[in-house]
């Protein structure tokens, strides 16, 4: 392309007026380019910083991560509340931090001139709405006519699409049953269709909202009072005392179910329990006691049963021995559990027989945690060795998960029973070396006094080298007591244990607690007591 001038100057003058003009364009164009070379430095550097500020961000909310991995996995060996308060705090700091970066994010596409969508690096992958969700379509109505030239001739050549997930609050609503009565004229018998039977007799509430007022307070531990002030929001007065006598009216209903789940449980050959406080109040003194929540665990999935797994939960306002009895019950079998002196007595072999009707299976990640607490200082390399150790016993079990009992077994005698004897000798040889009134040299001694029960797992491959199931199944009444801080009563402890029993042993069978307890609660007034197993959650079908 020819920059020349169509029609060229004839004259000197114009020559000279032309040159001028080209000299005057040349210099603004050296002075753009100028400012453009500017404009990218100052934009690379702003990028620089950019990019230092992002990775520092990325770098402190992995640091975040990491504290509250480590504070989470020592939450159920430490039963301290500074530890439950580090965890609450590192968790603010994280939300704080990613609502500072939406607020930023939302601020910057506002006042920038063109907003365009922005990638920020790190934000979790977007997964698809599930299926399942109802969809309500909004059609948007085309174009009649062309916005540039007016023109009525238009095609569709697409359709976009755009999901967008919205929240319709839940609502209650009231059931009129309208039964009509009708008179024989010839033998005046009076017949009306029967009305189906109420989860509470002369009471308003239906199975759903039962079942809704025990998943706030025992799944998502909402107080009754906060529930009362949530239907008041919505126009329905109903008093928190009300809702108590619905949650006991329910808990009696169910208990024969819980018991059935009980049953269960006991029926195993390999059941992991533990007990966690519960404070409850005192009646009369304005203060709180220590009640306990005891929990018994069968769950033979790692092994490869089909049993289904299931979780009983029986509250006691005490510690005694006769409250392991109780947990138990005629349990026969492997007792996955802690050193506590109430369980000896289950462990004592029969004087008839020699054998023993519990064998006790010791918990690896409870010694372990004892050893990690020395570590930590960093006094100590035998700590550290042993750590190492026992890490690469539990390396061991990682990919033993739904095996066969007899294959589990066999990798374990391969691999894991030199190491427990690597072990072994170091702790015995440890303890010649330090002061036996050292809390590691009480951590070393509680392993050595009960090796047998330590390396048990060994011997059957339906055992488990922890009891951390168990714990999981602790966490629902830990975050309960953390909300409502304690029951109302002994009474209130046997409520909840009632209630957690179906929520979660529901859970362990992957189904919707709510959903079962609705229709449980619907059924269970006129279901036969004999035949109470129907109702199970795997044997129920709604």
């Amino acid at each position: 392309m020819s920059c020349a001038p169509t029609n060229p100057p004839e004259n000197n003058a114009d020559l000279r007026a032309a040159f001028a003009e080209l000299q005057a364009n040349f210099l603004s164009l050296a002075e753009r380019n100028e400012q453009l070379v500017g404009d990218k430095t100052f934009l690379l550097s702003e990028l620089a910083v950019q990019k230092d500020k992002l990775a520092a961000s990325t770098l402190y909310i992995t640091h975040l991560e990491a504290q509250l991995a480590v504070l989470k996995r020592a939450r159920f060996g430490r039963s301290s509340e500074k530890l439950e308060r580090q965890i609450d705090q590192i968790e603010l700091q994280l939300e704080d931090h990613y609502e500072t970066a939406g607020q930023k994010e939302a601020e910057d596409q506002r006042t920038a001139a063109t907003p365009a969508p922005t990638k920020v690096r790190g934000k979790p992958v977007r997964k698809p709405l599930p299926a399942h969700l109802p969809r309500e379509r909004v059609d948007y109505p085309a174009a009649c006519s062309c916005p540039t030239c007016g023109g009525s001739r238009l095609t569709c050549i697409g359709v976009d699409e755009r999901e967008e997930l919205e929240r319709v609050p839940a609502t209650l609503k009231v059931i009129v049953h309208v039964r009509p009565k009708m008179a024989c004229r010839d033998c005046e018998t009076i017949t009306q269709p029967p009305l189906p039977s109420l989860p509470i007799v002369r009471g308003i509430p239906g199975p759903g909202l039962l079942a809704s007022v025990l998943i706030h307070k025992f799944d998502d531990h909402l107080p009754l009072y906060r529930q009362s002030e949530i239907f008041a929001r919505e126009g329905v007065e109903i008093d928190t005392s009300t809702l108590g006598d619905w949650v006991g009216t329910m808990s009696t209903l169910l208990t024969p179910l819980a018991d059935a789940i009980a049953a269960h449980v006991r029926q195993g050959q390999v059941v992991h329990a533990d007990d966690t406080v519960l404070p409850v109040l005192s009646p009369g003194k304005g203060k709180t006691k220590t009640g306990r929540l005891w929990v018994a665990l069968r769950d033979e999935r790692n092994w490869g049963s089909t049993a289904p797994p299931a979780v009983y939960y029986h509250y006691a306002p005490d510690r005694k021995q006769e409250q392991a009895d109780t947990l138990l019950g005629d349990f026969t079998g492997y007792l996955h559990a802690d050193a506590y002196s109430g369980f000896k007595h289950l462990y004592k072999p029969d004087p008839a027989t020699g054998l023993a009707r519990i064998l006790e299976v010791a918990c690896w990640a409870h010694a372990r945690r004892k050893v990690y607490d020395e570590h930590i200082g960093g006094a100590s390399p035998s700590a550290t060795e042993l750590m190492a150790k026992i890490g690469e016993l539990f390396a061991i079990e990682v990919g033993l998960k739904g095996w066969p009992a007899a294959e589990r077994l066999a990798v374990r005698m391969e691999k894991a029973v030199p190491r427990l004897e690597a072990i072994r000798l170091l702790m015995e040889r440890t303890l010649t070396t330090i002061s036996g009134k050292l809390a590691y040299a009480k951590a070393l001694r509680y392993a050595l006094t009960r090796w047998p029960s330590f390396t048990r797992y060994t011997t059957d491959g339906r055992l488990e080298i922890d009891n951390n199931a168990v714990e999981r199944m602790i966490k629902p009444a830990v975050v309960g007591r953390k909300n409502y801080m304690f029951a109302g009563s002994d009474a209130g402890g046997t409520r909840a244990a009632v209630i957690y029993t179906l929520i979660e042993t529901a859970k362990l069978n992957g189904m919707n607690p709510e959903t079962y307890l609705r229709d449980i609660i619907a059924c269970i007034g006129d279901h036969p007591v004999k035949k109470i197993s129907e109702l199970l959650p795997w044997n129920f079908k709604a």
